[in-house]
Parts: structure tokens; sequence; C-alpha cells
């Protein structure tokens, strides 16, 4: 198994998984992205996020995909892991493993505060394996979030 960053040439690869995480979570119809947003994001003039990806000799056999965020009061960036995604049959492996300990190594090698990220309540395997690596739930904390028609309302660009 290889960890390395995602190249363009893996962008239909990578749509696909966030596609097949949709279907995972529950969602299976709430993906947008496209070809074309996902390479202006990773690649573009300002890429706002980066990917690594778990690949073997079958092909990649999951992804993590992050930006940057940052602790005003650490003073420093952290990751912010948007998805991990590794496909059924490559589960057990430590292809989620090694795409954690890549991201954890960067934040080290980088003097980043944190690598942190969200799990669905009802996900069980995922919560334990995250436990297994030392990582806590930060239960004090709740998520918000403003989308759709709230967002539009709240930013006054509401259409009636």
């Amino acid at each position: 198994m290889t960890i390395r960053e995602a190249r363009p040439e893996d962008l239909p690869v990578i749509l696909q998984l966030i596609h097949d995480l949709a279907i995972y979570e529950k969602e299976p119809d709430a993906v947008r992205n496209t070809p074309e947003c996902l390479e202006r994001a990773l690649f573009g003039a300002n890429p706002s996020v980066f990917a690594h990806v778990a690949e073997t000799g079958e092909g990649i056999q999951g992804f993590a995909l992050w930006f940057l965020n940052y602790s005003t009061w650490e003073g420093v960036n952290g990751i912010h892991l948007e998805d991990l995604y590794v496909r059924p049959e490559g589960r057990g492996a430590g292809h989620g493993r090694a795409l954690l300990q890549e991201l954890a190594r960067i934040a080290a090698e980088r003097g980043y505060a944190r690598v942190e990220w969200s799990v669905l309540n009802w996900n069980e395997p995922s919560i334990g394996f995250y436990r297994s690596l030392g990582a806590a739930p930060q239960d004090e904390w709740t998520t918000y979030r403003l989308t759709g028609a709230a967002l539009a309302g709240f930013a006054g660009t509401a259409t009636a």
C-alpha cells in the first residue's frame, strides 16, 4: 500500500468514492459535486482542500479529503478531515489508519495543533476505530450549520 497526495488523474475515482461515502452515510442523492468543482478545489490556482489516497496494485482503495482550520487559542493551524472513506473490500487492511497517520504526520511536521473530524452518531464501526487510535470525542460541542434557504435568507439573498 502507498499513501500519496491525490493527482488530477485520480479525480474520477475520488468522486466515485465520495458518492460511495454518501450511500454509506444514507444520503445517496446528496452529492452535488462535479469533476470540475473537485478539480478547482483540489488543483486550481488557489486550492482550498487537499486529498491523499491509499493505493495498492489493485488501484485506489480509499481517500482522505481535508482542509486547514485555525485555532485562535493555540495560534496555529490544524487539519479538518472532511471525508475519510475506504472501499468495503479494502477495510481491515490498514488503509484508513495509514491515511489518518499521514495527516497526523503532516500536522506534527508543520506544527499544527490538531487533526479533527466529525462522525455520525450511529456509525459505531468508525467510532470504535477512531477510539482505538486514541482520538477522543468532543461531546461538549454541537455542530451548527446554515444551508439552503436558511443560508440564503440570513444572507439576505433569498428570492421570492
